[in-house]
């Protein structure tokens, strides 16, 4: 599997998020590893995993981190699972590129 918590598709960049709800603050606590050997991003938001709050917080909190419109991310599985698959629409490589930066000025 892959070292990195994305992958590349024609509709934009496909990030693969473990989300914990009811967090001490909003943040993104770094990369983990996934039982199927693929990484994820680990994150966390205050807001409490019940009608769509969590992954409103999600998004918001990613859009701000990452410089990109909130209307340009969207949950495309595990909208009601800690395991979510987020596509940020566009260019998935421009995109890809931009996460790798962030990535490196974190670690």
């Amino acid at each position: 599997m892959s070292q990195v918590p994305y992958s590349v598709t024609a509709q934009g960049l496909r990030v693969f998020i473990r989300l914990t709800p009811k967090g001490s603050r909003n943040k993104i606590d770094g990369l983990a590893a996934e039982a199927d050997g693929g990484m994820v991003l680990k994150a966390s938001v205050t807001a409490v995993p019940e009608d769509g709050k969590a992954n409103a917080a999600l998004i918001k909190m990613l859009a701000k981190e990452w410089r990109v419109a909130k209307s340009d991310f969207e949950i495309v599985a595990g909208a009601t699972d800690r395991r979510k698959t987020v596509l940020i629409s566009g260019d998935g490589a421009e995109m890809a590129a931009r996460l790798d930066q962030w990535m490196a000025k974190r670690s």
